[in-house]
C-alpha cells in the first residue's frame, strides 16, 4: 500500500461534509493500524484528536466514538512513543472530560483509549493525573462491574507508580483496589500493582492493610507464576511486607522460602540479592531458618557456583543468629562449607570462608568444623593472595586458639605475622565495641533520641 497515498485520501474525506464516511474512514484506519507505519500513524494523530475534541455533530458520539477507537489502536503500537504523542497532544483533558460524562458503548470506547495511552506511556500517567484522571479512574471503579473493570484497574495500576497518585490512594481507601490490580489482569498489569504494593508496604499502618486484605498469597502467587522481572518486583514486596515480624511466619506460611531458593538459583543478579536479604528476613523464626538452611545446603551440593556464592553469603548471615540450636550445624552444611572452601571458586571461597569465620564463634560449631578438617584449610588461606580469605581464616582460627579444647591444634600459628597481625586488630575491634556499649549504658533515652537539628 502507497502509505502517503492513503493519508492524503483519509485528510480529504475528513474534509468532506458526510459524517457517514468520516466514521467509516476512520474506523479503517483504525484497523490498518498494526500495519501502518508510525510516522504515517502520527500524521493521522491531531486529526483524530480534532474529531474528538470538536466533532461537527455534536448530538451523536458516533464519530469522537470512532476516533477514540482509531487513537488507542494507534497508542497500543510499538514502543509507547505514539502513545506518548496521543498524550502530549492536548487531548487528555477532553477524552477525560467525555469519560465523566458518558454511558454504555460510548463509554467503554474512552475506558480502552485511556488505558491504551496510560499503559503504553509513561510520560502520559502524569499528564492524566494533572487533569484529574485518577479520581475519575476511582469514581468508575466504584461502580464498574463490567468488562471494562479489568481496563480501569490496569490504568490504576500504571497510574499508581506515580508518588503523588499513591497518596491519593491511600487518602481515598484505593488499597483494595491496587491489591485486587495484583491478583487479575495481565501479567504486565499485575506486577505494575506489585511494584506499587511494595512501595506503600513501606509505611507500617499502610502494610497493616495489605496483609488483612490478602496480599501476601497474591505476592506469592507473582512470584511462582510471573516471568522473570515480574519475579523480582513480587519478590521485593514480599520482602517489605516480611520486613515487620508479624509477617515473618505468614509469609513462610504462604509457602515463599521454596519460592525464593528458586530466585537464589536464577540468572538474575538482583533476584539472587532479593532472594538474600528476604532470607535474612524471615530466618529471624527459627521454623523459618531451618527450613532455608536446608534449601540452602541442597544449592550449595548443587553446580552453580554464583548460587552456592549466594547460599554460602546467606548461611554467613544465619550463623550469626542466637537460635536455642545451631540451624547450620544441624543442616549438615559444615561439611559441604569445609569442601568448598578447598575446591570451590574464588567468590565461593570468599563467601564461605566468612560463613567459616561466624561459625567459629559458637563451641559445637567449632568441633563440627575441626571434625570436618577445617584448620589445616584455614592455616593454609593465611598465605593466599586474598585478602579477605585471610582475614576470614585469622579471625576463624583466632576463636579456635581462644577455645581451651582446640588450641593445641593452631599451636603452630601463634608466631605467623598474619595471624598475630589479625588478632591485634580483633583486639582493638572487641575493645571498641565495648567502649561503644559503656557509652551507651551511660546515656539516657533522652540523650539517645534526640535530634540537634530538631532542638
Amino acid at each position: 500500500m502507497d502509505w502517503d497515498e492513503a493519508i492524503h485520501l483519509y485528510e480529504k474525506v475528513i474534509a468532506c461534509e458526510s459524517e457517514t464516511l468520516k466514521i467509516r474512514a476512520t474506523l479503517r484506519v483504525g484497523r490498518l493500524s498494526n500495519l501502518a507505519p508510525d510516522n504515517v500513524l502520527a500524521r493521522t494523530v491531531p486529526i483524530l484528536v480534532e474529531l474528538l475534541c470538536n466533532p461537527l455533530n455534536s448530538s451523536t458520539p458516533s464519530i469522537q466514538e470512532a476516533a477514540a477507537y482509531c487513537l488507542s489502536r494507534i497508542a497500543r503500537k510499538g514502543d509507547g512513543s505514539l502513545a506518548t504523542i496521543i498524550g502530549q497532544s492536548g487531548v487528555v483533558p477532553f477524552l477525560l472530560r467525555l469519560l465523566s460524562e458518558s454511558q454504555a458503548r460510548f463509554r467503554r470506547v474512552l475506558i480502552k483509549c485511556l488505558w491504551a495511552i496510560v499503559t503504553c506511556s509513561s510520560p502520559c500517567r502524569a499528564i492524566v493525573v494533572r487533569n484529574g484522571g485518577l479520581e475519575i479512574v476511582l469514581n468508575l471503579l466504584a461502580s464498574s462491574m463490567d468488562d471494562t473493570r479489568r481496563y480501569l484497574l490496569e490504568t490504576l495500576s500504571a497510574l499508581a507508580l506515580l508518588r503523588e497518585v499513591r497518596r491519593v490512594i491511600i487518602s481515598f481507601s484505593g488499597i483494595p483496589l491496587l491489591v485486587e490490580a495484583a491478583r487479575s489482569s495481565n501479567m504486565v498489569s499485575r506486577a505494575r500493582a506489585a511494584q506499587a504494593i511494595g512501595l506503600l508496604g513501606v509505611t507500617k499502618r499502610v502494610r497493616q492493610m495489605l496483609v488483612d486484605l490478602g496480599v501476601i498469597p497474591v505476592l506469592v502467587e507473582l512470584l511462582q507464576e510471573g516471568d522473570t522481572s515480574t519475579k523480582l518486583v513480587a519478590g521485593n514486596a514480599l520482602g517489605i511486607i516480611a520486613s515487620h515480624i508479624d509477617y515473618i511466619r505468614p509469609v513462610a506460611q504462604a509457602g515463599a522460602i521454596p519460592l525464593f531458593a528458586e530466585l537464589l538459583q536464577g540468572s538474575e543478579p538482583l533476584g539472587r540479592e532479593i532472594a538474600e536479604d528476604v532470607f535474612c528476613i524471615l530466618a529471624v523464626a527459627e521454623s523459618n531458618a531451618i527450613s532455608i538452611s536446608q534449601h540452602l545446603v541442597r544449592i550449595l551440593q548443587g553446580d552453580d557456583d554464583e548460587a552456592k556464592a549466594a547460599a554460602a553469603d546467606v548461611l554467613w548471615d544465619l550463623s550469626g543468629y542466637k537460635h536455642s540450636v545451631s540451624i547450620v550445624r544441624n543442616s549438615g552444611a559444615i561439611p559441604i562449607l569445609v569442601e568448598l572452601l578447598q575446591h570451590g571458586n574464588d567468590d565461593v571461597r570468599d563467601k564461605v570462608s566468612g560463613a567459616v569465620a561466624q561459625l567459629s564463634y559458637d563451641e559445637g560449631d567449632r568441633v563440627a568444623l575441626a571434625d570436618a578438617g577445617v584448620i589445616p584449610l584455614l592455616m593454609n588461606l593465611l598465605e593466599d593472595e586474598s585478602e579477605e580469605l585471610k582475614d576470614n581464616a585469622a579471625e576463624a582460627l583466632i576463636n579456635f586458639s581462644e577455645d581451651p579444647l582446640q588450641r593445641q591444634r593452631v599451636s603452630e600459628i601463634f608466631d605467623m605475622p598474619s595471624f598475630q597481625n589479625m588478632q591485634n586488630r580483633l583486639v582493638r575491634i572487641r575493645a571498641s565495641d565495648e567502649q561503644v556499649v559503656r557509652s551507651l549504658r551511660h546515656m539516657s533515652i533522652e540523650q539517645f533520641t534526640w535530634d540537634s537539628e530538631l532542638g
